[in-house]
């Protein structure tokens, strides 16, 4: 009998895996990930950026840019330089009075003018090497524009959604 609630437990076990990943590789996220790329098609080109902040706490990297038109995949995550112009929503890390702070605009959509100066920070909270960009000017697209890699992310406020290549000290 002990052999015979073993095999249905592993049994029980196989088809709650089967159903969770079929969750994860469903058809409807098939279909966001083609209208999020028909969308990218569509954008207008110019010389800017599109930025996503992308805020941890106690980090200093600012968030991923890409050019129009390119999928998030191909995204940097970038240490602004404020030489010229300050971040979007520059605050204080903790305020006074429970309003606003640093970060709170976590996840919104930028259009983002400037270029990368070559070189690459270190960010000692994150211990990340990533690319530094000269922030020139920037305005708000979009504060609510949904996922950033895969439409079954989720994000946990401690760590980035996916491995960067070469940022690594």
């Amino acid at each position: 009998m002990s052999a015979r609630i073993v095999f249905s437990s592993l049994l029980c076990l196989l088809s709650l895996f089967i159903a969770g990943c079929e969750t994860a590789s469903s058809p409807y996220a098939g279909e966001q990930i083609a209208a999020r790329q028909r969308q990218l098609a569509m954008e207008p080109r110019g010389d800017f950026y599109i930025g996503r902040r992308f805020f941890l706490d106690h980090t200093h990297f600012w968030g991923y840019l890409r050019r129009p038109g390119e999928s998030w995949n191909n995204s940097k995550l970038v240490i602004m330089n404020e030489r010229y112009m300050k971040i979007p929503n520059r605050l204080p890390e903790q305020p006074n009075d429970g309003g606003y702070a640093y970060g709170d605009d976590h996840n919104t959509e930028y259009r983002i003018w400037g270029q990368y100066t070559g070189r690459r920070v270190f960010d000692p909270n994150s211990n990340l090497v990533l690319p530094e960009f000269e922030l020139r000017r920037w305005e708000v697209v979009n504060e609510s524009p949904g996922w950033l890699f895969k439409p079954n992310e989720r994000f946990n406020g401690s760590q980035l959604l996916r491995a960067e290549p070469g940022s690594t000290p």
